[in-house]
């Protein structure tokens, strides 16, 4: 199949105020650390009293003597801050990168994990912030989303029903998982958002392989649940059977998606300048490395310091990456991502033109000055 060049025009992300580093759960919760490995962070990244079997085993246990797993800091909604604020921020910042109005939005599609309301997703309630007049829909792949996104926006713009499509991912983990759950120590919060359209001849998405996650159907789920005051909660429960599906299907997902890419895309693994990875645990950019046989030097992990944002994590990558020069125009870039009863997704693109949000650059520089300070830029 012979593409069409449409891509990635800008990219812009989006961080919560409150940024907690690991210091504040050992000083609040001094007890809590002190048994955690007993607790259920623990819990999920283990052995389980086995001996290591595959590659996600063997990249987890250096990080099994640290009771944060390796993660150092995470993003935190405030009180007055929710996932529409995060996700209306960065798509102001994507148009404003693109030189675009809302007006010239013909498409948004968004990706909430999870929305505001139940029932209902973000996307009406963040075209009426942004005063947009087209299309706005949501789009669900748990955690995978992004990549699907991308295809999905991609798809729409090369068959001519839109000219400019604005993608918005959000995930707002804080308000499902509470403060006193070790879990809490490695979700984080935060919003992403990039343009979809022309490029240059040559460039944009290339080839995609995007398959279905239902064998990992079973360990994530909802619970309602009451406060101190009798309001109900939903928070997310994480079930005894995600550690050994985890560690036991992460080889074949990555792997089919990311051979299933390049084939469609026509080209091989050794012509990818740079893989951005779903690094949603700290040794997950290490794993992908050892299953795929590629140089440490040829991706980039930010878990340190976002810890897991979902999908959000893919755009935080693409624009870290961007930002410090470790990808430029026309290089081949893999971007991977999957999601707990969703979908695992890779996609093989020609970077162009991509514009960064200026704001989001003044937002995270402490990110991005903590990123090139620290050995956790490549694995």
């Amino acid at each position: 199949m012979v593409y069409s060049p449409v891509g990635i025009r800008s990219l812009a992300l989006s961080l919560p105020s409150i940024k907690r580093t690991n210091d504040y759960y050992i000083e609040k919760y001094p007890e809590m650390f002190a048994q955690a490995e007993q607790k259920s962070f623990a819990k999920l990244f283990s052995l389980a009293g086995s001996a290591p079997s595959n590659e996600f085993d063997l990249e987890m246990m250096p990080y099994l003597l640290d009771p944060f797993r390796g993660a150092i800091e995470r993003r935190v909604l405030r009180t007055d801050e929710s996932s529409l604020i995060l996700e209306e921020r960065a798509a102001r910042d994507a148009l404003k990168a693109a030189n675009l109005s809302p007006d010239e939005v013909e498409l948004m599609i968004v990706a909430s994990v999870w929305p505001e309301q139940i029932g209902f997703g973000n996307a009406a309630f963040l075209a009426r912030q942004l005063g947009l007049q087209g299309a706005a829909w949501n789009i669900d792949a748990a955690c995978g989303v992004t990549p699907v996104a991308l295809q999905t926006a991609c798809a729409l713009v090369r068959s001519g029903e839109y000219k400019n499509v604005l993608v918005v991912v959000s995930c707002t983990y804080s308000r499902f998982f509470d403060e006193n759950d070790t879990l809490s120590w490695c979700i984080s919060d935060g919003a992403g958002a990039f343009v979809v359209g022309s490029l240059e001849p040559k460039q944009g998405v290339l080839g995609t392989k995007t398959i279905n996650t239902s064998i990992l159907c079973d360990t994530l789920f909802s619970e309602i649940t009451e406060d101190e005051r009798g309001n109900l909660l939903v928070r997310m429960q994480i079930d005894k059977s995600a550690n050994k599906l985890f560690r036991e299907t992460s080889v074949d997902l990555l792997r089919t998606c990311s051979q299933g890419a390049v084939a469609a895309a026509g080209v091989t693994l050794d012509q990818i300048d740079f893989f951005l990875f779903h690094t949603t645990s700290a040794w997950f950019a290490s794993f992908c490395i050892r299953v795929l046989g590629i140089e440490p030097e040829r991706t980039i992990n930010l878990y340190p310091q976002y810890a897991n944002v979902g999908p959000v994590i893919t755009v935080a990558n693409m624009y870290h990456a961007a930002q410090l020069g470790k990808i430029s125009e026309n290089d081949l870039v893999l971007i991977y991502g999957f999601g707990a009863a969703g979908a695992a997704s890779a996609s093989v693109m020609r970077w162009g033109k991509v514009a960064l949000g200026l704001d989001s650059l003044r937002e995270i520089d402490s990110t991005i000055k903590s990123i090139e300070n620290r050995s956790f830029l490549s694995c």
